[in-house]
């Protein structure tokens, strides 16, 4: 019987380095995986026949075969040997098999394995899914090459039916990349996917949806009164006030914040542009920041994962708690925050004749000076708004029904 081994994982394959010599892991049931000293690894067969051990079948090449097809030749191969059939004969005419006849399924357990090995666990996830939900079900089981345009705009369509056009456009790339993986190795021929046009596919109208004064003190009332924690409570009212993109206020580090002065300086790393962004902060913000200062969960970022200080929470934790305070507030995503604050800060700005006519988003008709101190009034008129709507809110719930 083959000897008891560890299972293997895609990880510790991938770890595999070349040696002086050539030499092989064992996954278990048989299958091992032999590394070249070039660093190619090939899959192969250890069996033993009639008392006898016999030379390694091969199975085929890491990159064609994944560890999930692999083990399943080997299951086939040592029901063969357990019925005294050499599948040496098996084997090659399975290796032959490999380029010709791949049904999708395997081809993408094989993309998942290999091409998604560098890739951020997020993005792994969403393709998988993508796979999974819609694309496997439907074609997993045709050859590679008879999956056809047809076949693509189909899902798609089932998809968007379902009221996901971002999610079908979304489907189509991930088999247009499988289908660009398959012809870079030679087992497709075409890619039925890149001849659906992304325009037939969806269309997405650019969002206008601003929140109404008092949609924001419902809101902002709401999160307050709500069970989820502290820390998310501020983020949320943070990201109102200072007008930033989601992904800005999540990873944000202490070591970007001067509270003493009310400024925040995003690095232009993070933003990937060319220079720092300088955030003002109303005192509102200052005051917020300094509570989550004193609690401190974290050395570096102001709002740590509860998994481990060493990273922040995830892009999407504050979706997540909006969401599941099921806020009667219609066609609303947290990005509506910076439209909505844009919108009202410019009629702010345009009822305040302290302005003196100039416009208090354009720069460039002030010094650096003058701008600075533009800036911070904007945002803290902005904050003290907010403040206004968030008490008006608190009094009408307060109201004996």
């Amino acid at each position: 019987m083959p000897r008891l081994a560890v299972p293997l994982t895609e990880s510790q394959i991938r770890a595999l380095e070349p040696r002086a010599t050539r030499y092989c892991v064992a996954d278990g049931n048989g299958l091992v995986i032999e590394v070249m000293t070039t660093g190619t690894k090939v899959w192969r067969f250890r069996y033993t026949l009639n008392g006898t051990r016999q030379p390694l079948a091969t199975i085929g090449d890491y990159r064609m075969i994944s560890l999930r097809v692999a083990r399943a030749k080997a299951q086939k191969y040592a029901e063969m040997v357990a019925q005294g059939i050499s599948p040496v004969a098996t084997a090659r005419r399975d290796r032959g098999a490999e380029s010709k006849a791949e049904v999708l399924r395997e081809a993408a357990d094989l993309y998942l394995a290999t091409a998604m090995a560098g890739k951020s666990a997020e993005y792994r996830r969403t393709t998988r899914r993508a796979l999974d939900k819609d694309v496997l079900p439907a074609i997993g089981g045709k050859p590679i090459n008879a999956v056809t345009a047809d076949d693509i705009v189909e899902i798609c369509e089932r998809i968007k039916n379902r009221g996901s056009p971002k999610m079908a456009l979304h489907t189509r790339n991930v088999v247009k990349r499988l289908y660009a993986y398959l012809m870079a190795r030679q087992l497709a021929t075409g890619n039925p996917a890149e001849v659906v046009p992304a325009r037939s596919i969806a269309t997405f109208e650019s969002r206008t949806r601003v929140l109404s004064g008092a949609e924001i003190g419902n809101m902002l009332r709401a999160i307050d009164a709500s069970s989820i924690r502290r820390p998310l409570k501020l983020a949320l009212h943070l990201l109102v006030l200072t007008m930033v993109r989601k992904s800005d206020l999540v990873e944000s580090t202490w070591a970007e914040f001067d509270l003493d002065n009310a400024l925040w300086t995003i690095p232009a790393a993070r933003l990937n542009m060319g220079r720092d962004r300088i955030v003002y902060l109303p005192h509102q913000a200052v005051s917020m920041l300094r509570e989550l200062h004193r609690a401190k969960a974290s050395r570096k970022f102001v709002f740590p994962s509860v998994r481990g200080d060493d990273r922040p929470i995830a892009k999407s934790t504050l979706n997540q708690a909006v969401k599941a305070l099921g806020l009667d507030v219609e066609h609303f995503v947290l990005h509506d925050f910076r439209r909505t604050a844009s919108t009202h800060v410019r009629e702010l700005v345009q009822g305040d004749d302290t302005f003196d006519g100039v416009s208090a988003l354009d720069a460039d008709a002030l010094s650096p000076e003058d701008e600075a101190v533009q800036q911070r009034r904007i945002v803290q008129g902005w904050a003290d708004f907010v403040d206004q709507q968030l008490e008006t809110a608190r009094r009408m719930a307060s109201r004996p029904a």
